[in-house]
């Protein structure tokens, strides 16, 4: 029986691409996404892969449909955090709603879906807990003080459950993309693009399947002992 990964914005953008690359490697997959039900239904007539719909920021609601996910498709092995938004203000205009919203989706989520999750995990010794920070939250980022406080601290809980679960067979590990060609991205006018380009040295924006790649290693069986680390894919943008 195959494992199964659960992947939160998973149809979608870099969630898409993960789930997608999962699948391919012979992962039972199922992906999360939060309101466009024409969107997801179309992902999973593409992929055969089962979506499911919930507020990744609301506990109660991830916490039923995790449920509702081991009910259908059993015991998650691998759980990928990757749901994420921006509300994007320089901070003496960036109201309480903007900071609260990304904290609550982009940090808090990640709790909310890690949480129900765990002792499970613990209790068949084995999972693999994946977070999708960002580069933004190892160097910040104008206009980003919520977004780049909320991929910090994803990145401070990755290590800290790190240490909690290595004993119990689980390994907690984040990704930090850099800038992506995603359709966001991509839909920036060509001005702004080539002023992001130019800032990284390899030349070029990353490509979704880049970050999918980086999370099929960090699932496998081969990254046993790799626990608690922040595996960078910028370029040669930022350098920690």
């Amino acid at each position: 029986m195959s494992r199964l990964a659960l992947v939160t914005g998973g149809s979608r953008g870099i969630g898409a691409a993960i789930s997608k690359a999962l699948k391919a490697a012979g992962y039972t997959v199922a992906a999360t996404y939060s309101s466009n039900d024409e969107r997801a239904t179309a992902f999973s007539d593409e992929t055969n892969i089962k979506t499911y719909s919930w507020n990744v920021s609301n506990y109660d609601e991830c916490t039923l449909g995790i449920s509702k996910v081991e009910a259908e498709l059993g015991p998650i092995d691998i759980l990928v955090n990757n749901a994420g938004i921006i509300r994007d203000a320089p901070f003496h205009k960036m109201t309480r709603d903007q900071w609260n919203e990304v904290i609550r989706t982009n940090l808090d989520g990640v709790f909310n879906m890690t949480h129900p999750i765990w002792p499970g995990m613990r209790e068949r010794k084995f999972g693999r807990v994946i977070n999708i920070s960002s580069i933004n939250g190892q160097k910040g980022q104008f206009a980003q003080a919520n977004y780049s406080a909320a991929k910090a601290g994803d990145i401070g809980f990755t290590k800290a459950l790190a240490q909690e679960g290595a004993r119990t067979g689980i390994t907690v590990n984040s990704i930090c993309p850099g800038y992506i060609a995603t359709e966001m991205l991509m839909a920036l006018p060509d001005k702004v693009k080539d002023s992001i380009i130019a800032q990284i040295p390899a030349g070029r924006l990353g490509e979704a399947n880049e970050i999918a790649r980086c999370v099929l290693f960090l699932a496998s069986d081969e990254a046993s002992f790799i626990t608690g680390t922040t595996l960078t894919a910028n370029g040669g943008q930022y350098m920690v």
